[in-house]
């Protein structure tokens, strides 16, 4: 009777290896809260630190970062922030999402 229910016992946690892993969800991230980088194209060359606000309010985005091209940076996901890519000089050269 032992063996029989080991076999199950190990039949049961085989089945549940096969089972596709649940995607985590970042913490403090409202299900369907997503920025959307087009909506602030028009933004693209101006000086960062002049419209990093109005680029986060049209986009929608709950949070912004901010990195100067070729700046290390963390491989997270979060559909809520607006990522602000600048030159040298400050100005934005790349808005996108994630």
């Amino acid at each position: 009777m032992k063996r029989a229910v080991a076999l199950v016992a190990g039949g049961l946690l085989t089945a549940a290896g096969c089972a596709k892993p649940a995607l985590p969800v970042a913490g403090n991230v409202t299900p369907g809260v997503q920025c959307d980088a087009n909506a602030a194209q028009a933004l693209v060359g101006r000086p960062a630190a002049q419209v990093a606000a109005e680029a986060q309010r049209l986009s929608g985005a709950r949070s912004v970062r901010r990195y100067a091209t070729g700046d290390m940076l963390t491989m997270d996901f979060r559909p809520d922030r607006l990522n602000i890519e600048t030159d040298a000089a400050g100005n934005v050269v790349k808005l996108s999402c994630g």
